[in-house]
């Protein structure tokens, strides 16, 4: 079967051929051709057909994903009178990917006649022919309560903060029309909804690889990108689209964390803010992991949050005081192998400019190696005695591939100091509170 788009295949023809092609059409009919979704879609983008609710879209990273999704919509929008729900992972990526910004938008992909007017106020696209999509969030899946309508585009489902709240939301929320539908374009994660979908036998399914895109991406991008991930584990999520299940070796497992996870955490007796600090900030720097948990009183760990990322000293510093009084934690705690009092000091001095009362830190610092720290914290997990607080996409990827003997990635490593600190404090570190 043929997997290239019309558009691919002109641009291969010989000279002859497209001149051939040209020659069979009217100026006007050529423009209206050339700017179909069938004429730019390969047969992997294709709506299905039929009655069908659900279409789950499973790729690589560059396949099209949201160029299927913002087409799709437009084609709901020109065909239907009923609202449309756009939901994203938060409100910035459902405006910026969804709607307005990326090439593969919903607004770049419309025709000029159709361009919908974006009312920010009113989370709102309304379409000239007076069909209103209205975009959400996953961070907050009681949006939907309020959306009555027969269409939805989730995006990038598999790293939604809530996913089940909010694809429960969603199916009492498409009641309209003779046949409400959904499409879910996402990167792989073997979350327990995707694994849900993917075994549902009424669930229409398209699995896309990077490579089939490659006429549309940079040949530097996909060269990079093949050379440092083909054969990997990563390069067969990210670029394959396969739904990978657990590692074997892995201290942690998918299955686990969706065993155990919750949607609210209980009272908490003690919560504390866990840094483990870059050394730069640079593009391809590693990150800083910033994570934040506590404990109940029976002893039961929660992940609260991950606020990890690229920061400068000062960025990370400022997050940490943040989320240290937005969760009224109890301390925090940062390594300080690679920095030593420069990391403490760092804090410090943030807290100081900022006018803030004394806030406590303790510096840990390690004394043996990273499977020794990890494996007490996981033995917890496995036993259901540490919880995630909603869904940590980036975290848990990190948690459920990292092999012993190998480099442990940040977020893991702030994850791991923090429960050292409220549930383990084992000798294989030192723990040392900073003065004021």
């Amino acid at each position: 079967m043929n997997q290239l788009s019309l558009k691919e295949q002109l641009a291969l023809a010989t000279v002859e051929q497209q001149q051939e092609f040209l020659n069979k059409y009217s100026e006007a009919d050529l423009e209206r051709i050339l700017n179909t979704y069938e004429f730019k879609a390969r047969p992997k983008q294709f709506f299905p057909t039929g009655d069908w609710r659900i279409w789950l879209l499973i790729s690589g990273r560059g396949f099209g994903k949201s160029f299927v999704g913002s087409n799709w919509v437009i084609h709901k929008a020109m065909t239907q009178k009923y609202p449309i729900a756009l939901i994203g992972s938060n409100a910035a990526d459902t405006r910026d990917y969804m709607v307005e910004q990326g090439e593969s938008s919903i607004i770049k992909q419309c025709p000029k006649w159709f361009i919908p007017q974006y009312q920010a106020s009113k989370r709102r696209l309304l379409f000239p022919n007076g069909v209103v999509a209205i975009l959400y969030s996953a961070e907050d899946p009681d949006q939907l309560r309020g959306f009555n309508g027969n269409s939805a585009w989730c995006d990038e489902l598999a790293k939604y903060q809530y996913p089940d709240e909010t694809w429960d939301n969603l199916q009492f929320a498409l009641r309209l029309g003779n046949h409400p539908q959904i499409v879910v374009t996402t990167t792989p994660r073997p979350i327990k909804l995707i694994k849900q979908l993917w075994s549902d036998s009424a669930v229409i399914k398209t699995i896309g690889s990077t490579a089939e895109n490659r006429s549309n991406l940079a040949q530097s991008f996909v060269e990079y990108v093949y050379n440092k991930y083909s054969g990997t584990r990563l390069g067969r999520q990210e670029l394959e689209g396969e739904i990978l299940m657990d590692v074997p070796g892995a201290l942690w497992s998918y299955s686990n964390l969706d065993q155990y996870r919750v949607s609210k955490a209980p009272e908490l007796k003690q919560i504390v803010v866990a840094i483990d600090p870059a050394v730069t900030a640079e593009e391809d720097s590693n990150e800083t992991g910033i994570v934040v948990c506590g404990i109940d009183e029976n002893d039961h760990g929660y992940t609260l949050e991950d606020c990890s990322g690229i920061y400068h000293p000062n960025e990370w510093a400022l997050k940490a005081i943040h989320l240290y009084e937005k969760y009224q934690a109890n301390y925090i705690i940062a390594e300080v192998n690679q920095g030593g009092d420069l990391v403490l000091n760092n804090i410090r001095q943030v807290a100081k400019s900022l006018k803030k009362p004394y806030i406590p830190i303790k510096g840990v610092r390690a004394t043996k190696g990273k499977f020794t720290r990890a494996e007490p914290s996981a033995t917890l997990y496995e036993q259901g005695k540490i919880h995630h607080v909603s869904n940590f996409a980036t975290l848990e990827d990190q948690l459920c591939t990292w092999l012993p003997g190998e480099d442990s990635p940040d977020r893991l490593d702030a994850l791991v100091w923090a429960y050292t600190h409220l549930m383990i404090k084992y000798q294989d570190s030192t723990e040392s509170e900073s003065p004021w």
